[in-house]
């Protein structure tokens, strides 16, 4: 799982978001709309990671399609250090 950390976060142009959407919600667990707002990226680009990090079972969702709340998988809870290690590559 090291190496699709490293791929999802460092292998495409999408990483540096990826990582700051990581950050905020190990902050506090959000929905895509406020993550968007916190950021100050767009609500489709947001989602569009989102989706990226579910699919590598990267964030977790509780709650319904509108008032879906995502939030860190435990694999990534678990392996914080290395995302941090990895974000110390990018261009943040």
């Amino acid at each position: 799982m090291e190496a699709v950390l490293w791929y999802v976060l460092t292998g495409t142009r999408g990483g540096p978001n990826r990582v700051r959407i990581l950050r905020a919600i190990d902050e506090r667990p959000r929905n895509a709309n406020r993550l968007a707002e916190h950021l100050d990226l767009d609500y489709t680009t947001v989602r569009h990671h989102l989706k990226v990090l579910r699919k590598h079972d990267i964030v977790e969702r509780t709650g319904d399609e509108y008032g879906t709340v995502y939030y860190p998988s435990e694999y990534t809870r678990q392996n914080w250090d290395l995302i941090e290690e990895i974000a110390d590559e990018l261009p943040l």
